[in-house]
């Protein structure tokens, strides 16, 4: 059976759904359990990672590094990831977090920009650090494309890369097709990430690891962007019942689902409908508080807003478009009116 490792992402991508109000108390409760509960790696940053708090894509309550810390605090089993998207992160911030217990990075770009990530990598390799290299949103690019970019952050020295399907747009056959030509051609390990948009993160992890993924990322409680990502308790049972031992004690990990995580959520994480407009229209999942702030504020929808932002290819870091799209529809809802 293969070696099954699986990210916790929740303190990383369930920033996005809280609105990136983790404080140090929470970080600290949710990364003792998950350690107790031998949980291989937890993710922790602001949800676009290192940096990332900044009026553009949402201020934390609570500086990262604190989080980050908290968390290397209380694990003893658990390796503390981080998040970096070079333009956002920076080289200083990675010594930063590596200083304060930080373990592996995933050096995050879009699918047709992995050259941006190769100093990253290579100071990340240079401090010890284990290094992943996540291709954002996946669908955006043809296969060939894909393992080009992928071929090029494993010559800088990635241990493993990722398919990212960050907004929730893959079909299972197209999973399966990216991970297959990924396999075939790296070296190291390859990883998948999902989204919950279409409600296909466990059907299109299943995939990815039948065509031989061995690094999965999860989220406990579904607590992500979007629609949330691959449920991490349900994930672990799911693999569990094919005969596949993650190391991931089951039952610890559903207590942590309902008496911890759940208890801090804003609404139950579920698909919307602006969830699901995002996996539709193919566009990245952490626009979903956005998008709907922008259509409150110039009373439009939400969708109208999701489709034309889909339409222009508009990607991570051009969230300010966001804006600029809702008060072009607000002007030529008042022209027609």
């Amino acid at each position: 059976m293969p070696d099954i490792k699986i990210t916790e992402v929740a303190l990383r991508d369930g920033s996005h759904a809280i609105n990136h109000q983790y404080t140090v108390e929470q970080v600290t409760q949710i990364a003792r359990a998950l350690n107790e509960a031998r949980v291989p790696y937890i993710e922790v940053t602001h949800g676009d990672g290192l940096g990332g708090s900044t009026l553009q894509y949402g201020l934390s309550k609570t500086d990262e590094l604190k989080l980050i810390e908290a968390a290397v605090n209380v694990a003893d089993f658990s390796k503390i990831s981080v998040l970096l998207l070079p333009g956002i992160g920076t080289i200083k911030d990675l010594k930063e977090a590596h200083k304060i217990g930080a373990k592996m990075v995933r050096i995050a770009t879009h699918v047709t920009e992995a050259d941006v990530s190769k100093q990253h990598i290579v100071t990340a390799k240079e401090l010890g650090m284990e290094t992943v290299g996540f291709l954002m949103m996946s669908h955006m690019a043809p296969v060939e494309k894909l393992v080009e970019q992928a071929k090029l952050m494993e010559s800088y020295g990635a241990d493993s890369v990722y398919v990212v399907d960050s907004a929730g747009a893959l079909l299972p056959n197209q999973v399966s097709e990216r991970i297959k030509a990924l396999c075939s051609e790296l070296n190291g390990n390859v990883g998948f990430h999902a989204h919950n948009n279409l409600s296909l993160a466990m059907g299109n992890t299943l995939a990815a690891i039948e065509q031989g993924a061995t690094r999965i990322d999860g989220s406990i409680r579904c607590l992500g962007a979007g629609a949330g990502n691959t449920q991490t308790e349900v994930l672990v049972a799911v693999l569990e019942k094919m005969g596949i031992d993650t190391g991931i004690d089951l039952y610890k990990m559903m207590d942590i689902a309902e008496y911890i995580v759940a208890p801090i959520l804003p609404k139950p994480q579920e698909i919307t409908k602006d969830g699901l407009t995002l996996g539709y229209a193919g566009v990245y999942s952490s626009f979903l508080l956005h998008a709907e702030r922008a259509a409150k504020r110039f009373n439009v929808d939400s969708r109208d807003i999701l489709i034309e932002l889909g339409k222009r290819e508009i990607v991570g870091g051009q969230e300010d478009m966001i804006i600029d799209v809702a008060a072009e529809m607000a002007k030529k809802n008042k022209a027609v009116v």
